[in-house]
């Protein structure tokens, strides 16, 4: 790369935990946060199993320490997870540099608006709510709690939105646009998702097992993961201190379907292979691959086809931690890039939970329980409905 992009802070609320350190404890106890519905109103709530964050509405407002009843779950668990990234960084949004929020979501504030559906369309009440509905919605308001005012900008490319969110603030702050930016996305569970999903008949009801012959489907989750990326001279300037470095990235369409991958992994090919030109590096370099790993039946063939097809028969070690967390759709890149610098930091692979048997046609196993080794470059998947796939490639310093 000819201008290395810096990761000086991370944020994240999670099934797995309230924040980074909680999340890290779990993984390394090998610990899901994926089970029984607490929160969600729903009649399948005895059936199927999510990766709920741990605290009721009420709870996160008292956590971020905000009480606007205009607040809703994404906002809520956008503005714990970005306010954590920005501290973490020790960015002092006084110091005269620019600084961004890029933030990601597909479900924004439909987890209130579909409360008041049927009031709305029936006796026109609860208007106002609507304001809620919006993709930007939430980002504003993260913006405003963070009190980010040089570029806010909202991004919706389904489940590959963070990656994007990533790869749009790595080009600003490259093109002289900004000097630092809070990238990442943010949702939360609501009916509609889960019915659509339930719909498409691709929900496991017991806990999803990624990459294993015999998965049913995925697990949803809600989270809201963010890093903070800057410039080299951003880092200087204010004698920050730099976590990892994203060293390449980019994005792809297999134009295959509305809401599957193409078998053949064309997109998925397209993306890493595209990132790791722009990085420099070579596949034999990875040492991890974070997989999408959502647990149905076509994202694993078709991302195996894709990891086979780019790294041959030696394909890195790999898992997906999607067992953790729960499949998170917006933010899911956000919350992966956070879990691919802690395995840099620590050098430790993050097992992906209930294998038990290798999918037939290629005979691929993922690691299976946290492993020490030496990584140095991360790459992390994404691929989202619409086609749209991402790939990052994230590295030590």
């Amino acid at each position: 790369m000819a201008q290395p992009i810096f990761i000086s802070g991370l944020g994240m609320i999670s099934a797995i935990g309230n924040n980074v350190q909680e999340a890290y404890l779990n993984l390394l106890n090998s610990q899901t946060g994926i089970g029984k519905v607490n929160y969600l109103n729903t009649r399948y709530k005895d059936e199927y199993v999510l990766g709920e964050v741990k605290l009721s509405n009420n709870e996160l407002m008292d956590y971020v320490k905000s009480h606007s009843p205009a607040l809703n779950r994404t906002s809520l668990l956008g503005m714990a997870a970005a306010k954590e990234a920005l501290i973490q960084s020790g960015i002092d949004l006084k110091d005269g540099m620019r600084t961004g929020l890029i933030s990601s979501t597909t479900v924004a504030g439909m987890c209130k608006t579909e409360l008041f559906y049927k009031e709305m369309v029936e006796k026109s009440k609860y208007l106002e709510v609507l304001d809620a509905h919006d993709c930007g919605e939430s980002t504003e308001e993260i913006a405003d709690y963070l009190g980010i005012k040089d570029f806010v900008t909202t991004i919706s490319t389904a489940c590959s939105s963070a990656a994007n969110a990533v790869m749009l603030g790595s080009r600003m702050i490259k093109h002289g646009m900004l000097d630092r930016v809070v990238v990442g996305g943010v949702d939360s569970l609501s009916k509609f998702t889960f019915n659509g999903f339930n719909t498409l008949m691709i929900l496991d009801k017991e806990w999803c097992k990624p990459f294993d012959e015999n998965r049913k489907g995925l697990n949803l989750g809600e989270a809201g993961a963010f890093l903070v990326i800057e410039s080299d001279a951003s880092l200087k300037k204010r004698n920050g201190k730099a976590l990892a470095m994203v060293s390449g990235y980019a994005n792809a369409n297999d134009a295959y379907h509305q809401t599957a991958s193409s078998p053949e992994g064309f997109g998925a090919t397209a993306s890493i292979k595209e990132a790791l030109k722009m990085s420099g590096l070579t596949p034999s370099q990875i040492d991890y691959i974070n997989m999408h790993g959502t647990g149905t039946p076509n994202n694993d063939q078709s991302e195996s086809k894709a990891a086979v097809n780019v790294f041959g028969n030696n394909v890195p070690m790999f898992s997906s931690t999607k067992s953790f967390t729960g499949h998170t759709l917006a933010p899911a890149a956000g919350v992966e890039a956070v879990i691919s610098v802690l395995s840099l930091q620590n050098n430790k692979i993050f097992p992906n939970l209930n294998f038990t048997t290798p999918i037939t046609e290629f005979g691929l196993v993922p690691v299976t329980k946290v492993t020490d080794h030496k990584i140095n470059h991360v790459l992390s998947n994404s691929f989202g409905f619409g086609g749209n796939c991402s790939s990052l490639i994230l590295s030590k310093i």
